[in-house]
């Protein structure tokens, strides 16, 4: 019996991971993974594991360090991913974006250093009561889409757009969040002239001691900011 219940224990957990491989685009998600999602790597995209060290360089696409295809949307509309099997962990979402340098091959930028800005979040709905783990706090919990609006403000131009979702469910200390990452690519048309900021960097942005990565099951939290810079708005 034992053993039964470990093992059904195991299986719980595996199924609560999962990924997010293809974009939605104009409310149309694509029709096959891994398509304008760059693939991740096999413990993501294989086995629906997470990052857990805030330092490595998995923080910025997964291992995600090629694409094949890219994906027109215009400035000012809604742009999502699909999450495979859903989002099974409460925690914050997030959307950071990096244009693409002129000259460069958005199929093989590896987006180093300090090049991404937030471009949106999901994060937890404030009450001035105690937060919880479910739905309630948690708008992308369960969700098996996630979507942001691009800024209208947005130049024309190249982009990789980072999905997060960060699961809180093991943070009662330093180190225990998971990130749940793909990096999609994008050419933005009918732009404007904003300029977006605070750029960051991945790793980089995060350290696993911010407020925002732990969450204690004592006493209840009746606040939340998400981690990194403010979202740019245009």
């Amino acid at each position: 019996m034992k053993l039964t219940a470990c093992m059904l224990l195991l299986a719980a957990s595996a199924h609560a991971h999962y990924k997010f491989p293809r974009l939605i685009v104009d409310g149309k998600p694509e029709a096959a993974d891994w398509v304008s999602v760059r693939k991740t790597k096999v413990s993501n995209s294989r086995d629906n594991g997470a990052v857990s060290d805030v330092n490595s360089a998995d923080m910025r696409c997964f291992g995600g360090s090629s694409g094949k295809a890219t994906s027109a949307v215009a400035a000012g509309a809604e742009l999502g991913f699909v999450v495979s099997s859903g989002i099974m962990h409460f925690g914050p979402c997030q959307f950071y974006m990096a244009r693409v340098p002129d000259g460069k091959d958005i199929d093989t930028w590896d987006a180093a250093g300090s090049v991404w800005f937030k471009a949106g979040s999901i994060s937890a709905v404030q009450t001035g009561g105690p937060l919880s783990g479910n739905e309630a706090t948690w708008p992308a919990y369960h969700k098996t889409q996630v979507a942001f609006k691009i800024p209208a403000a947005l130049p024309s131009g190249k982009y990789l757009v980072r999905v997060e979702s960060i699961a809180l469910h093991l943070a009662q200390n330093v180190g225990g969040a998971q990130f749940y990452i793909s990096c999609g690519q994008v050419d933005v048309t009918g732009g404007g002239n904003g300029v977006p900021g605070p750029l960051v960097a991945f790793p980089g942005a995060y350290k696993a001691s911010d407020p925002g990565l732990i969450w204690p099951n004592s006493p209840p939290r009746t606040s939340y900011t998400a981690p990194g810079p403010a979202v740019w708005e245009g």
